[in-house]
């Protein structure tokens, strides 16, 4: 047992996250938030058995039949790269979303299957050598296995970076500290193979991953914290009488657009999975600057006067500072930045004569170019007590004849072509 120690507390430190992980859920009732994690937990526990089985074994070569010992250093090496390329795939998830197309998926996956075909080539010509306080094993088998690490820790690292300024601060922090470690324990475990650290990097990415990304508890507040966000706009919604449901249609529309932007790689860079997702739970707070316009304005069944539009305009600019006044607790400045954008800049236009501030094509926020379209959109396909509701088909006339004038020419492509996917959420907000 002397020579596993350090796999066997990194053992403990891996099955107890997974135990509370598992009753996290229970308690909160969670449903499986990340398959990517629970497959990285199972891969973790693996490869730390296997190293603590090959530190035990290639310290008793006397003991332990050869080909036993062959078979552990195997799994030990191919669980090590599994686990590594797990880590680089939900790097790259969090960040930019999984590849749909095939190729792209085979491109990802291609290195690691290489990979493990060369260490099984190669495995019996594994060397079994004396170091001054363990032995420890080394070959081709093993450089090959180091190399794909370095590789894929490399491209984790890098996604990482590109994607710094879209990422939430404690996301930051945390995928900051386990990349350093693994970039740290995979150069020291190359140049000084008799360490055995190599059970450090999945016990330090799982307690990472877990305690910053994946735990039920955060998922739980983050949940109660949509549910106030919405509960708040719904209050300010309901001053309108004109406009029930809106929040809920717009905030659909915005979410169906956004995910399909960055399923065709468009704005890669920007629509990550923490952007989408704040995003669709800023969308709600675009109009909650009404609060602040009178009721008379707000309620007028008719068309209001040029004093009283420019009255209503100021509703996106007094929304702004709510936010910044209001949801400054919650403890997400990327998502309280976002707010702000949504609600002060969804009335700008693209071709700069919009409000408040007259910000023209990229200047203006891409939450707020989204949220533009569905907010149009809705209001002209919606009932109001000064005219009925415009037929689908006008609807998305209206917004195609706004292509490079009032909105991003790439969201109303988009836009226009996912009119099913709109039909059916308008349809079914009808239905309700």
């Amino acid at each position: 047992m002397e020579y596993c120690k350090l796999q066997i507390g990194c053992m403990i430190i891996v099955l107890y996250v997974a135990c509370i992980y598992i009753r996290e859920k229970q308690i909160y009732q969670m449903k499986r938030k990340n398959v990517l994690f629970e497959i990285i937990l199972a891969a973790g526990i693996v490869g730390i058995f296997f190293d603590g089985a090959t530190a035990y074994t290639v310290n008793h070569l006397a003991e332990i039949p050869a080909s036993v010992n062959t078979f552990l250093h195997l799994c030990f090496l191919s669980f090590l790269d599994i686990f590594v390329f797990l880590m680089f795939l939900y790097m790259y998830d969090i960040t930019r979303g999984l590849p749909q197309k095939r190729g792209e998926r085979i491109g990802l996956f291609l290195p690691l299957l290489i990979n493990i075909v060369v260490v099984i080539v190669f495995m019996p010509q594994l060397e079994y050598r004396k170091g001054t306080f363990t032995n420890y094993s080394m070959g081709m088998s093993a450089y090959t296995c180091f190399a794909m690490v370095a590789l894929y820790v490399l491209a984790a690292s890098g996604i990482f970076l590109h994607s710094w300024k879209n990422l939430e601060r404690h996301k930051q922090i945390a995928i900051s500290t386990y990349l350093l470690v693994t970039i740290g324990v995979t150069a020291y475990q190359m140049f000084f193979p008799e360490a055995l650290l190599s059970s450090l990097v999945p016990a330090v990415v799982i307690v990472g991953i877990y305690l910053n990304q994946e735990t039920p508890l955060y998922a739980k507040l983050q949940k109660n914290n949509e549910e106030m966000v919405m509960g708040f706009a719904t209050l300010v919604e309901n001053r309108d009488d004109n406009t029930g449901g809106h929040i809920r249609r717009t905030t659909a529309y915005v979410k169906l657009l956004a995910e399909e932007l960055r399923s065709r790689g468009f704005y890669k860079e920007q629509l990550t999975n923490d952007y989408v997702a704040n995003l669709v739970m800023a969308a709600p707070m675009h109009d909650v600057g009404k609060i602040a316009i009178p009721d008379a304005i707000l309620q007028k069944p008719g068309k209001l006067t040029d004093e009283e539009f420019e009255i209503m305009k100021t509703h996106a600019q007094k929304g702004g500072k709510i936010i910044r006044e209001t949801f400054g607790h919650l403890g997400n400045d990327a998502y309280e930045e976002m707010a702000y954008e949504v609600a002060a800049h969804h009335h700008e236009k693209w071709n700069g004569r919009g409000y408040p501030d007259g910000l023209k094509e990229t200047e203006i926020p891409l939450c707020a170019r989204i949220m533009a379209v569905a907010d149009v959109f809705d209001a002209v396909s919606a009932k109001r007590c000064y005219r009925d509701a415009m037929p689908l088909d006008q609807c998305f006339h209206i917004i195609e004849e706004g292509r490079g004038r009032d909105y991003d020419p790439v969201l109303v492509d988009v836009f226009i072509e996912i009119e099913d996917k709109i039909r059916k959420v308008y349809e079914e907000s009808k239905a309700e």
